[in-house]
């Protein structure tokens, strides 16, 4: 049982795999803009306007993201005839070498500057300015990079850089070796 549960899995990671491939080449091929070294985690929602997004070179998008390149509630008041030829579409920028966390937003108008984070979960409704870390929603200003970089310091977790190659070895070091310490309640 464990083995075809196994097969099936396998069957259907590959096959999602290969869909996100094609979707991807689809939106490319509609307009999508796509730097050098882009990675994806999973395709993103490219929304029906891909050829008003951009993205950087170096740029690392996770799971469950969207960009949405029009305002859908035009539909309800385009109803009432003050507002008929009412249209709302804007294109969204990504810059180079940045991050986007799992689950992102990005809505029309909305770009993100050179060298950025966007954490988990974020609205991106309006710009960042390069070297920055954004999050929340809507994403709001949390620090500068060089902040950030410092504060990944602070935390370093120190390890054999040598077993990074080795991922088996490498996940029983953390596993054995990490304190069980978390963050403190906030006040």
């Amino acid at each position: 049982m464990i083995f075809l549960y196994r097969l099936i899995l396998k069957i259907h990671t590959t096959y999602q795999k290969i869909i996100q491939k094609i979707y991807i080449k689809i939106s490319v091929a509609r307009g999508l803009k796509v730097g050098k070294d882009v990675i994806f985690v999973e395709a993103p929602d490219f929304g029906s306007e891909p050829f008003l997004i951009e993205i950087g070179d170096r740029t690392k998008i996770t799971a469950g993201c969207k960009f949405i390149n029009h305002d859908g509630a035009m539909y309800v008041i385009r109803s009432m005839e003050k507002y008929q030829d009412a249209r709302n579409f804007g294109r969204i920028k990504l810059g180079k070498n940045c991050f986007v966390g799992n689950n992102c937003i990005f809505l029309p108008g909305s770009q993100m500057g050179d060298n950025c984070i966007l954490g988990a979960g974020s609205v991106l409704n309006s710009s960042m300015p390069d070297n920055s870390v954004y999050a929340g929603t809507p994403a709001k200003f949390i620090c500068t990079m060089e902040q950030y970089g410092d504060k990944a310091l602070e935390n370093n977790v120190m390890y054999p850089r040598e077993l990074e190659p080795e991922r088996a070895k490498l996940e029983a070091y953390i596993k054995e070796n990490i304190p069980h310490v978390y963050k403190p309640v906030k006040k």
